[in-house]
C-alpha cells in the first residue's frame, strides 16, 4: 500500500467528514461521491487546483454541517454547442 502524502490524507479526511455529515440529509452522499470521483482525474502534480478545490470543500462542508441547509446548489458550464 503507498503512502499518502499531507494533502492526500487531509483530502481523504475531509471526504469522511463529508460522508458523516450528509447521512442525514437526503440525496447528499450520492452527490458527494460523485463530486469527489469527478475531481480524482485531476493531475496530482496540479497542487494549486487541489489545495483551491480542498478549501472550497471546507466552506462546503461548514454549510453542509448546519442545520439549516436542505439542498446544495451547484453552478455548472453550460454545454458547449458544436
Amino acid at each position: 500500500m503507498a503512502r499518502h502524502s499531507k494533502l492526500q490524507k487531509q483530502i481523504l479526511a475531509l471526504y469522511r467528514h463529508f460522508l458523516r455529515a450528509g447521512q442525514d440529509k437526503p440525496g447528499f452522499i450520492p452527490r458527494i461521491r460523485d463530486e469527489f470521483r469527478e475531481n480524482a482525474r485531476i493531475k496530482k502534480t496540479d497542487v494549486m487546483h487541489i489545495e483551491y478545490l480542498y478549501r472550497r470543500g471546507q466552506r462546503q462542508l461548514e454549510q453542509l454541517m448546519d442545520v439549516n441547509t436542505k439542498q446544495l446548489g451547484s453552478f455548472s458550464k453550460p454545454a458547449e454547442k458544436s
